[in-house]
């Protein structure tokens, strides 16, 4: 669009040598007397009337609804008119054009530069020409501030709706520029969407789709499993995993700071920090045991293939070695009574060389960290600091490596897998339907579970990870591209593990079953035991371990920068007063997550690994989500949080994601929650059950995060100012709103309509 369409009805006064005098004499008195001249006036000074009258529909709005600013605008258009001349062909014109009336423009900037936008023109002087000959010169000073107009549908007290234009944002976070938790406009961003979708595919896909899904998919009906995973998925993570993408894009602030939307679930924010932290204290010492085992497999000989090591006890059992026919060699006896009679030369390895359990007899007796896996762990922690500490520039490029090879790796060890012997029958048992197991009210629970905490609803990651993208981004898209790859990688690791299982079956002469684990026990137990009789064991084996590293880290990474954004953006004005703050507060999560994490590598220390990954992240996560869902749904209202959603990519939501966030997702929560507190399992590992004070503890880790919803909203009450009434409206009110409902005592959300809106 040229300049003559934009500014073509703008009525501006010719100026010519003619009036020239009156105008370098009458100016400075004429702008005194008036802030700015009307239509009419303008047409009647004009020496010329060829210029259309203005419609009073296309009246400035700066004259409406900035005379607050007129003063100071026209201040800015004298020193602009001092400062800038144009070339004419006379001196008189030359100097007539120093001072002119400045006209403010009459459309209106949206924001974001679009194309419906006003340029911001100041300082600059353009020749127009009209129907004489004479050169006349225009100064324009377009004095509207960018998001400054915002307009909002309000009801007054008789029911009656009206549209209030007034210069505040219905963003938010951007209502109150004073507050320390406004969003600025420096705001990094990823240097490109794939960044954004990489680092969201690569926190969903990670090791629990390796070592959890497969198994559960077995032991609950193979491929009948499906039904319940997939109703689950659709009506219950998906649409939680949409709307924390939504909340983090639109706001554009961390986990904690973005409940300026509703300040009484501000809790929501903490508990998520704090499960995300707590997961990092034991989640990063797997990736830890992975690099150990990768430089293991460095090693001439595997040694998790023989039983002649210095680790290994008489109940060692060599049954994969090169030749061995699996009828005379003996096989371990598995039942329900008896406990195992034999331990494979990987088990004993994992058990004896790495963890070093044999030392420790219990919580009671931990013991020293194991200084080769305090080294592995330091490492995992220097890779994460390197990943993070210039935020999501650094992060953004690592996931390119971290979230791709993975695919790349499984592929590989897919059509290896594939020629081995037996690995037929494993697939067939993976994929074997068995319908009557959907009767079972565990295959749904299982389902349930597995699907929430694969996505990852809840930790406030992708919420972190969301709000460093642009407004339009379109986050529709990228919640149904990760939900289809983060599938389609647990049923394709499926295929790639129950080959390997299949293989040490036909191997061992035994039923699948007895081979078959899930967790730590089929990547660093079976697993390894599969590779290390095929030809290149080692190479095989570094290519699996390296897989494992690239799942862990991106995962790593996406808990860590949930807990460095959350806090950096709720206490933004700590931080930006200081240099270097993401770097040095970065460091110091860092440190604190490494402290706590030593005590998992002690001889002791798979107990409280086993303790940390049943608390951290089990009912606290699934009430972190609960609440989320509540506050946006039921307090923020669907209404307004569709209107958002309109406004970033340009359609509203349909009925069946506004079902799922107000109905069908909370209730999904809630009865996983309700049954996993009836059905109560003891806390053990293998055969060492824990003592009754451990379990204590560990509840208390969970209540720790959870206990953060209810007293930060007590908290907000009390600091809120007023009745118990107008503490309740103010606290469950977004804060931009706040003046308004001081001022008018109506507040929207007392009324059903909030409450019944679908």
């Amino acid at each position: 669009m040229s300049s003559t369409n934009i500014y073509e009805n703008l009525p501006l006064k010719k100026l010519n040598s003619d009036d020239s005098s009156k105008t370098r004499n009458g100016q400075n008195s004429e702008v005194k007397q008036k802030k700015r001249k009307s239509t009419p006036d303008i047409q009647k000074v004009s020496p010329q009337n060829n210029i259309p009258k203005k419609p009073k529909s296309s009246r400035s709005i700066s004259e409406m609804f900035f005379n607050r600013n007129l003063e100071h605008a026209d201040n800015a258009d004298r020193e602009s008119e001092e400062n800038l001349t144009s070339g004419g062909e006379k001196i008189d014109a030359e100097e007539s054009c120093k001072k002119v009336q400045s006209t403010p423009t009459s459309t209106l900037d949206d924001g974001y530069e679009s194309c419906n936008s006003t340029p911001l023109v100041s300082g600059r002087a353009k020749p127009i020409k009209h129907h004489n000959n004479q050169t006349s010169n225009i100064v324009l000073t377009c004095t509207l501030r960018k998001k400054d107009l915002h307009v909002q549908l309000e009801e007054d007290e008789k029911g009656y709706e009206s549209f209030i234009l007034s210069t505040s944002s219905s963003q938010a976070g951007e209502a109150d520029s004073d507050s320390p938790n406004v969003p600025d406009e420096s705001r990094e961003t990823w240097s490109s969407g794939a960044d954004f979708l990489l680092s969201i595919i690569g926190f969903a896909v990670d090791l629990a789709n390796v070592w959890r899904f497969p198994y559960l998919c077995y032991k609950n009906g193979g491929g009948a499993f499906l039904v319940p995973y997939t109703l689950m998925l659709v009506f219950g993570a998906v649409p939680l995993f949409y709307m924390e993408l939504i909340l983090g894009q639109f706001n554009r602030q961390g986990p904690i700071s973005l409940w300026r939307i509703c300040p009484l679930f501000k809790g929501v924010g903490f508990c998520a920090v704090l499960v995300a932290f707590y997961v990092s204290f034991y989640y990063n010492v797997i990736i830890a045991w992975a690099l150990y085992f990768l430089g293991t497999s460095f090693t001439p000989d595997l040694p998790w293939l023989h039983c002649n090591n210095t680790w290994n006890t008489g109940k060692c059992w060599e049954s994969m070695l090169p030749g061995t026919s699996n009828v005379t060699v003996k096989a371990p006896i598995f039942n329900d009574t008896t406990p195992t009679n034999r331990h494979t030369p990987a088990s004993e390895f994992f058990h004896r060389a790495v963890l070093e359990m044999q030392w420790s007899d219990g919580l009671h007796e931990m013991g020293y960290p194991k200084w080769q896996l305090v080294l592995c762990l330091m490492l995992v922690y220097v890779m994460l600091y390197i990943s993070l500490f210039k935020g999501v520039k650094s992060s953004g490029k690592v996931v390119w490596v971290t979230a791709t090879m993975p695919y790349v790796v499984l592929t590989i060890l897919l059509i290896r897998g594939l020629m081995l012997p037996g690995s037929g029958m494993g697939i067939s048992y993976y994929l074997k339907p068995e319908l009557s197991k959907l009767r079972e009210t565990q295959v749904w629970v299982d389902a349930a579970v597995q699907i929430f905490y694969s996505v990852g609803a809840g930790f406030g990651v992708h919420l972190s990870y969301a709000s460093y993208n642009t407004f339009h981004n379109n986050c529709f898209r990228d919640c149904i591209v990760t939900t289809a790859v983060n599938c389609f990688t647990s049923f394709f690791s499926g295929f790639v593990i129950f080959t390997y299982l299949g293989f040490m079956s036909y191997k061992q002469g035994v039923h699948i079953s007895t081979v078959a684990t899930e967790g730590p026990g089929l990547v660093f137990q079976v697993y390894p035991e599969a590779v290390a009789t095929l030809p290149g064991s080692h190479f095989w084996s570094m290519l699996f371990f390296f897989m494992l590293i690239m799942l862990g880290l991106d995962s790593a990474m996406g808990g860590l920068e949930c807990v460095i954004t959350g806090l950096m953006d709720e206490y933004t004005t700590f931080f930006k007063t200081r240099k270097h703050s993401r770097e040095i507060f970065t460091l110091g999560v860092i440190i604190v997550s490494f402290s706590v994490a030593l005590i998992n590598v002690t001889p002791g220390g798979i107990y409280t690994f086993n303790l940390f990954d049943t608390y951290s992240a089990g009912i606290s996560l699934l009430c972190s989500a609960l609440f989320e869902a509540i506050a946006v749904s039921w307090f923020y209202g669907l209404d307004r949080f569709t209107q958002d959603v309109e406004a970033m990519i340009g359609s509203k939501p349909g009925l069946y994601w506004r079902i799922c966030w107000k109905f069908i997702s909370p209730t999904f929560i809630i009865m996983v929650v309700l049954f996993g507190l009836l059905n109560p399992q003891p806390l053990k590992y293998n055969d060492y059950l824990y003592p009754r004070w451990a379990e204590w503890v560990g509840w208390g880790l969970a209540l720790s995060s959870i206990i953060m919803i209810p007293l930060v909203g007590v908290l907000q009450l009390i600091k809120t100012e007023g009745t118990l009434k107008e503490k309740l409206a103010i606290s469950i009110t977004p804060v931009e709103e706040h003046e308004e409902i001081r001022r008018s005592k109506l507040v929207s959300r007392f009324k059903a309509k909030h409450w019944l809106f679908v």
